[in-house]
């Protein structure tokens, strides 16, 4: 269903009128600049020369949205380039001015970039976003109650296994799961920190807060927090879990394991590994201790964000909006395989069909996922997390040790500790 977006805005919501407060950061977005200027019929046409940056890869994808953005808003220039939506801090912060008007970036950037000034809220379709996108993906944009970007996709790792080996009834538990077959993931490693962060969440507890705002609101040293380590040691002596890092692929396709973690990146190689057997499900129950509780994964929201500096505010935020849109998500799923994170477009029988795609969508619910905390604190979350699963899963910590890591745990990840590479 193609949305019949207008070009132009009544005169009851033209923002040119007065500068537009800023809440964030403190400064002021005129609109009556260039990106809207009044027609003969007192309304606000949108106009503009905007640059956007997509990733590499998505280049030519985006041009075609782009040209049909084009036709609905013919007073609209776009000039669409190549950038890394990874790395948006980074290259907006660099020359704000001269970087694009909108660009693709990851969610969890978005409380960092806020604060920094760098974002321009979404003052002209905060309630479309809202009432058109899944609540998870309206959360990642949230930063301290105000939208700040336009959710297009939501990402959350899913379990793969051989259909050959176990049945949908097997990987609905870790019990049934390991029993029944072997698991290879990585508990051993940098990079469990992703992976089992989560099971604190799983058990209850929370990180940076309920809304993942608060920097002194993670509290997992906590009995349940003890649990969550003391089954994490557990996995080391289970015999249907194998320690696998970058292997865990190629041991899925000799067989040396049943199933493993990971996200829709990895659906076209599970697909030559397995072939028709793939089985792709949510994330199994899992026990520790007090009966069986819904294992959780990290949840991160694809958006595009427009730039504070931008000299065309109204035509950026329409040009995020359009790229954002039903149409426009369907044809992201289609040509770049990311899961939608419109309700309507979930709801297609083309994203439906697809199996990798469902089971990101049933890890979209608040039940099974928690969306990654967008605290400027998180850099330091990462290395403690990793620190102490390593340690619990390899025996380095004795059971007596844990509250008193889990403490330290707490401190250390309250705290903002940029990596080397970032330091001037």
């Amino acid at each position: 269903m193609r949305t019949n977006w207008k070009k132009y805005f009544g005169s009851g919501l033209i923002l040119g009128a007065s500068a537009l407060i800023l809440g964030a950061c403190g400064g002021t977005a005129d609109t009556s600049d260039t990106g809207s200027a009044e027609n003969t019929s007192g309304e606000v046409v949108v106009e503009g020369d905007v640059k956007l940056w997509v990733d590499t890869d998505h280049v030519e994808v985006f041009k075609g949205i782009v040209a049909d953005f084009e036709k609905e808003f013919p007073e609209v220039t776009v000039e669409v380039a190549a950038g890394s939506s990874a790395d948006a801090k980074k290259d907006v912060s660099k020359d704000p001015k001269a970087a694009a008007d909108v660009f693709m970036m990851p969610h969890d950037q978005v409380g960092q970039m806020a604060e920094a000034g760098l974002l321009y809220p979404n003052t002209k379709y905060a309630d479309e976003v809202k009432a058109n996108n899944v609540e998870s993906a309206v959360e990642g944009v949230t930063w301290n109650d105000e939208l700040y970007g336009y959710p297009y996709g939501v990402e959350s790792q899913v379990l793969y296994y051989n259909k050959a080996k176990l049945t949908e009834d097997d990987v609905k538990s870790w019990t049934t799961l390991s029993e029944k077959g072997k698991i290879g993931t990585n508990f051993a490693e940098a990079g469990a920190n992703y992976i089992f962060g989560p099971l604190f969440m799983s058990n209850g507890l929370y990180l940076y807060g309920e809304n993942g705002e608060d920097p002194s609101g993670t509290n997992f040293n906590d009995e349940k927090g003890a649990e969550v380590l003391a089954w994490i040691a557990a996995q080391k002596n289970n015999p249907g879990v194998i320690q696998s890092g970058a292997e865990a692929l190629a041991n899925l396709e000799a067989g040396v394991s049943d199933a493993f973690l990971s996200g829709p990146w990895s659906k076209n190689d599970v697909i030559k590994a397995l072939g028709d057997n793939m089985g792709v499900a949510a994330y199994p129950t899992i026990d520790f201790g007090s009966g069986e509780v819904q294992m959780k994964a990290f949840l991160g929201v694809k958006l595009f964000a427009v730039n504070q500096q931008t000299d065309a505010p109204l035509a950026s935020m329409a040009l995020a909006n359009y790229l954002s849109n039903e149409t426009s998500q369907l044809t992201e799923f289609q040509e770049m395989g990311v899961i939608p994170s419109n309700k309507v477009v979930q709801e297609t029988a083309e994203v439906q069909e697809d199996v990798v795609a469902k089971a990101v969508m049933e890890m979209s619910q608040t039940t099974h996922s928690v969306v990654m905390p967008k605290v400027p604190e998180i850099v330091s979350f990462w290395p403690a997390m990793d620190a102490i699963i390593n340690d619990a899963y390899k025996g380095n910590i004795t059971e007596d040790e844990y509250m008193n890591k889990l403490d330290k745990l707490v401190t250390d990840t309250s705290k903002v500790t940029e990596p080397e590479e970032e330091k001037e």
